[in-house]
């Protein structure tokens, strides 16, 4: 029943059906009286309804409503009621006139019916009342108790009668059936077939082609009708309720503009002609074994202080992420939200793409073109929680507060003032399951991260202390309907789309996220390390160079060494830049600036650290890492999102691009670069964890072994060391092929020609057979690749 629940769109929502009209379908329960109003009928709530008790509502709280197109003028209606029309193609069968409907409809009785059983066919229709009348006579009975008072034949004398009436009739009209008595106490007969007509009858198929020769096509639609709603109309569903009388944007709605500017919220139907829609050109790129994903906000991807656009960022963000050797993006904020400062998590229409960055087919384009560069794209879904708004939101959709979300506390976020879903209901069930489906089915998306997840799973939204004790996972605050819908969507994703790939965002690190189904876990394929970031902005704020401990580096980049395979890593994303927070370059060294005094150590220092983090967290950690827009160039501000506290700015709310050019920050990139190219060009992420064999809190030094590299780390800020000793297991030859203090890195180049390649020494080292004696300036990270055998 997956693909029952997760093709809720196709029957939601507005829809055109094949006989010249619109369907609305809207699930309500809270409202006794609904109708679709828009610009198409002058905004009228009577012009086109359902009534309660009627065919356009059921018992379920599903309204249904009907918009036929308009019959142009001097225009005669179909010939037949249920007349098709093929919408997108110019030409149709049923343009051509070539047959009359009768000769169709008679083809189609030749080519199914056997001979002889067109009589049996035509009075299909009258036999229940022949029936009635031969049993009852002209005068019947008419009520059940007159009934009641007739006596019946038994079952084998009707069946006697009824094939004695017919027994001169042609063979072909009647299945060669009959029936039989076993003369059981609980039998009163059994009908006995021939095996031969039973196959043969089976193996038929209805006569449909028949039917699609009277379809018309876009055209001949054209001459005779107007669209009941044109594309580009707006729309919103007008209920009556309990409460009064409501106007809101309709759930299932796939292009909303918010209520900007003191405007009420509005659907837009998107319908273009087949000539203006978009026309995919790119398949779905193959799943690599290791992901480097790039995360973007298109809203501040420019490089102008306002909000970008679908086509900039196609046309310029993407081609930049390709060239730096990225091979998924992520976006955020991309489903519709009304307040832009939220950053796109307080979600108000889960089936629409934010209008203020373009229209669907604009989305579409960004996607294919993606897909057409070899890069995966990824989309940060949030249903773990929804916007709290009424007129353009889900929030008392119907006047009643139960209709989506939980009521009284437990219908509220503790702090962010959100609605949390009901996720036991089916019908919440549907609308949420059908949603990941539609991104994927619609937009072609690659993937889902899921946001905040510790906010559905636990009654106390994730606020509260864990252990990492099995008690805190088990225990009255669990909400097993969430889980129970993780569980759902992770089944739904993978077996009607086998390679897409889901992310868990989990603050409680659930010990199960990534575990199968079938285990009992809840399916990611992934899940986020959220303490690698914290630890590192906590020793870039809190604590000095000199005593930053290498255990806790280690220990917060690797997690839980059972799940360490399946990890997604990251120095920094959004969270540490946006709306208060800082960039680590900004920490480090901001804004560059030559002529302040001490300018070029504290430039030297931030950026040795902000290379050296971005290095170790990226090869230490799981099969998967993550990184922000513009943090690989070392962007020097935060984000900060036009809100009343910064009389609504744009100053803050892009990116500096322009800053490529400048030598520290061009420097930056390229090691970010050739980084990416590391996994690239040796598969590194993906051959395994490391093996973690040097970790030395007093000199502060790490290495670890991961494929056929050595990686090895020197943070200390003052000393150096010319013959440092580190194990390998292999002897031989090692050369340097990458170092963060190469010059072209922005390094001081400390390493010189001759000490780039380095022979093994016979002797014991971290418990390995072999060590290699290197030299390690300060604040300085090297990765050795073995070139010879000894």
């Amino acid at each position: 029943m997956l693909k029952d629940i997760a093709y809720g769109f196709e029957l939601m929502g507005l829809h055109r059906h094949p006989e010249h009209r619109m369907d609305f379908m809207e699930w309500a329960p809270g409202a006794r009286y609904c109708s679709l109003i828009g610009d198409f009928n002058g905004w009228s709530p009577t012009e086109n309804s359902a009534r309660e008790g009627h065919f356009g509502h059921d018992d379920y709280g599903y309204w249904f409503i009907i918009l036929e197109d308009k019959l142009k003028d001097g225009v005669q209606p179909d010939q037949l009621y249920f007349q098709q029309y093929n919408y997108v193609d110019d030409y149709d069968k049923g343009d051509s006139g070539d047959a009359s409907i009768e000769e169709i409809f008679k083809k189609a009785n030749d080519d199914y019916w056997e001979p002889g059983e067109d009589t049996f066919v035509n009075r299909r229709f009258e036999v229940p009342a022949k029936l009635y009348e031969q049993l009852f006579g002209p005068n019947g009975p008419q009520t059940q108790e007159e009934l009641e008072e007739i006596p019946i034949p038994d079952a084998e004398t009707r069946y006697n009668e009824w094939k004695q009436l017919h027994k001169n009739d042609p063979p072909s009209n009647l299945p060669p059936c009959t029936v039989i008595d076993e003369g059981k106490e609980y039998d009163i007969y059994n009908i006995k077939s021939d095996p031969v007509w039973l196959e043969k009858i089976r193996a038929k198929k209805p006569p449909l082609p028949y039917w699609f020769e009277t379809r018309k096509g876009r055209q001949a639609w054209l001459k005779k009708y107007t669209p009941a709603i044109p594309h580009g109309s707006k729309y919103r569903v007008y209920f009556n309720t309990p409460s009064g009388p409501l106007e809101r944007v309709p759930a299932w709605a796939t292009y909303v503009q918010p209520d900007t500017n003191g405007n009420e919220a509005f659907a837009i139907h998107w319908e273009p002609p087949p000539e203006h829609a978009y026309k995919w050109k790119n398949k779905h790129p193959k799943a690599p074994k290791s992901l480097r994903i790039y995360e973007c906000h298109v809203g501040i991807s420019g490089s102008e202080p306002k909000i970008s656009s679908f086509t900039d960022f196609t046309e310029k963000v993407l081609p930049h992420v390709k060239g730096a050797g990225y091979n998924a993006i992520q976006l955020i904020g991309i489903v519709e939200h009304k307040d832009y400062f939220t950053v796109g998590y307080r979600v108000t229409n889960l089936y629409a793409v934010s209008s203020r960055y373009g229209t669907p087919d604009d989305f579409k384009r960004l996607v294919d073109e993606a897909h057409g560069l070899g890069l995966l794209v990824f989309l940060d879904i949030v249903h773990s929680y929804s916007a709290a708004d009424e007129m353009v939101g889900l929030s008392l959709f119907d006047g009643s507060n139960d209709c989506y979300f939980h009521t009284g506390k437990r219908g509220h976020h503790k702090y962010w003032g959100t609605r949390m879903f009901k996720y036991g209901d089916q019908e919440v069930l549907q609308y949420l399951l059908s949603n990941l489906n539609w991104w994927v089915e619609e937009y072609h998306i690659d993937g889902f991260q899921f946001h905040s997840l510790s906010s559905m799973m636990y009654t106390h939204n994730g606020f509260a202390s864990f252990t990492g004790n099995l008690e805190d996972y088990c225990n009255q605050h669990v909400d097993k309907d969430a889980f129970l819908y993780l569980i759902l969507a992770n089944e739904l994703l993978h077996a009607l789309h086998p390679d897409i790939i889901t992310i868990a965002e989990d603050a409680t690190f659930y010990p199960g996220l990534c575990d199968p189904t079938s285990q009992g876990g809840l399916g990611f394929d992934y899940y986020v390390n959220l303490s690698a970031p914290e630890m590192w902005s906590s020793f870039l704020k809190n604590i000095p160079d000199h005593e930053w401990s290498m255990s806790k580096i280690v220990s917060a980049l690797m997690g839980n060494r059972q799940y360490a395979d399946r990890m997604l890593v990251y120095a920094e994303n959004h969270n540490q830049c946006i709306s208060g927070g800082q960039s680590f370059a900004e920490i480090l060294f901001g804004e560059i600036n030559e002529h302040t005094p001490g300018s070029t150590e504290s430039l030297l220092r931030g950026c040795s650290l902000h290379k050296m983090i971005r290095m170790i967290t990226f090869t230490i950690g799981g099969r998967a890492y993550l990184n922000f827009m513009g943090n690989e160039f070392g962007h020097p501000k935060r984000v900060e999102f036009p809100m009343a506290s910064n009389n609504f700015s744009y100053s803050l709310a892009h990116r500096s691009w322009y800053l490529l050019s400048n030598e520290v920050h061009h420097n930056l990139f390229s090691f970010d670069k050739d980084l990416m190219n590391l996994d690239e060009n040796n598969r590194l992420l993906s051959r395994g964890l490391p093996h973690i064999h040097h970790v030395n809190d007093t000199t502060m030094v790490i290495s670890y072994i991961r494929g056929p590299l050595l990686f090895v780390f020197n943070f200390h800020p003052t000393e150096a060391y010319e013959r440092y000793s580190v194990g390998v297991e292999e002897a031989g030859e090692y050369q340097i092929i990458l170092n963060t203090d190469e010059k072209k890195y922005g390094g001081q180049g400390l390493v010189d020609a001759q000490q780039q390649i380095q022979r093994t020494i016979s002797r014991k080292a971290d418990g390995l057979q072999n060590c290699l004696e290197l030299p390690l300036p300060s604040r300085t990270a090297q990765v050795e690749s073995h070139i010879h055998a000894a």
